[in-house]
């Protein structure tokens, strides 16, 4: 359950993290709320996962997979530019999140 958590976790970080670019310093409201909301979430969602995944382990699939969908998002919403380069990177990125699952033998 930790690493559904977690991974849910790090879907609402790249949520808080897209909604505080669109706030434009807090001056709009509702990504403001948006960005706080997500924010509180997918921090308590990090602690709770914390309790049973390794401080380490955690903190990279978390930060990994709300990095990953970030950049993801701005390409498909044309906010960033698509490219073979960043694509291919992205995939490393999410091999590398999902290899650090498969070599933590100290959590469930």
């Amino acid at each position: 359950m930790a690493w559904v958590i977690l991974i849910a976790s790090g879907v609402l970080e790249a949520v808080w993290a897209t909604a505080l670019g669109k706030s434009e310093g807090f001056t709009k409201l509702w990504p403001s709320v948006v960005f706080f909301g997500a924010l509180a979430l997918s921090m308590g969602g990090l602690a709770w996962a914390m309790r049973d995944i390794p401080t380490g382990t955690a903190y990279a699939v978390w930060v990994g997979i709300g990095a990953a969908l970030t950049v993801v998002w701005a390409m498909v919403t044309g906010d960033a530019e698509a490219s073979w380069v960043k694509i291919a990177l992205l995939v490393g990125l999410v091999g590398c999140v999902v290899g650090l699952k498969f070599v933590d033998g100290g959590s469930h």
